[in-house]
């Protein structure tokens, strides 16, 4: 199934079923108003929407239109919002542009910090910021939404949990980054608000390309309109979903509606690190990964982050190229 949350005059939206072809969409208020109501009674919600988006797909719902530019995230907020890093060497890469070795527990324990999510911002918003100088930097993603977790759950239990997909584009302001960790209290300022794509999927959607708790597809990022990376989901990933939520859940239980990031998808491609595109490689799914082989190679960054005006677009493509989530669309601009 797919779903969206449509902008209306409440914090929390108007929850739709999508069809499959993301062209039309219907409300469904008798069954599930929001988001958060589906997920929260998900056992008995899920089996009455499988059958509108049974008729949705064949026709005998017409429904409207459907239009990304209308949506919320999935969720406009969520209870909780934890990102890990997945991806070890998008880890290994940060620490070594700084000439530090990666522990050797970072490729068993992984990292994970809890983010805002009081505050989306929509697929389609602009990101508004006062300055450029705080390093403004995208992040593509893929995160899960979790049903109820109970605390110290099995990887199969964590596996199990997983009722929806998203796409997450992590704003991260890379210049706050550093003061912010060195006072030894994680990112706070440094991490603002979060977008997500315009559609949240069930994971059946994804057929063959979700196995091991992975998404087994590539993730395409757009910079000002140019192809920046494309690096699979499923490849190079340390730490599956079920691990990242099973780690969560070690010593608290995870409430329906939890989202979990999987950090920033990186490929080694058979380098050390990466390569661009425009050197034969899938690419980087953030800035702050080219400016650090800038910086390993070259002994500085020469790629500026992002400025105001600039635009990204994150999407994921199945097999046939078709978008499984819609697009995050975004463009950077100054707040007034």
């Amino acid at each position: 199934m797919k779903f969206a949350t449509l902008k209306n005059q409440t914090r929390d939206g108007l929850l739709v079923v999508v069809n499959r072809a993301m062209t039309r969409c219907i409300a469904v208020p008798a069954i599930a108003n929001t988001m958060q109501h589906l997920l929260d009674h998900w056992a008995h919600c899920a089996p009455l929407l499988e059958a509108v988006y049974r008729d949705l797909n064949q026709g005998v719902i017409e429904g409207v239109e459907f239009e990304p530019s209308h949506c919320e995230s999935p969720l406009p907020r969520a209870f909780h919002w934890a990102d890990g890093s997945a991806y070890v060497n998008h880890v290994e890469l940060v620490r070594k542009a700084r000439g530090a070795e990666i522990p050797e527990s970072f490729w068993t324990d992984p990292l994970m910090y809890q983010g805002g999510s009081d505050t989306f911002i929509g697929p389609t918003d602009d990101i508004e910021f006062a300055s450029e100088e705080w390093g403004i930097d995208f992040e593509a993603e893929v995160a899960v939404i979790t049903d109820d977790v109970p605390m110290g759950c099995s990887e199969q239990q964590a596996g199990a949990s997983v009722r929806l997909l998203m796409l997450v584009n992590d704003v991260s302001l890379r210049n706050l980054i550093p003061a912010e960790l060195a006072k030894g209290f994680g990112f706070y300022q440094s991490k603002p608000s979060s977008s997500f794509s315009p559609v949240a999927i069930t994971p059946d959607e994804l057929g063959e390309s979700w196995r091991d708790s992975k998404v087994h597809l590539p993730l395409r990022s757009s910079y000002n309109h140019q192809p920046f990376g494309y690096p699979n989901a499923g490849q190079d990933m340390t730490f599956s979903f079920a691990k990242l939520i099973q780690h969560a859940a070690k010593t608290r239980r995870l409430s329906a509606g939890t989202i979990i990031g999987s950090g920033t998808v990186s490929n080694k491609q058979g380098t050390d690190f990466g390569t661009a595109i425009t050197e034969g490689g899938v690419g980087y799914s953030c800035i702050a990964e080219i400016r650090m082989i800038e910086t390993i190679r070259d002994g500085k960054p020469t790629t500026s982050f992002m400025r105001f005006g600039d635009t990204i677009k994150i999407e994921m493509l199945d097999e046939q190229g078709n978008s499984l989530f819609g697009a995050i669309q975004q463009k950077v601009v100054e707040k007034r």
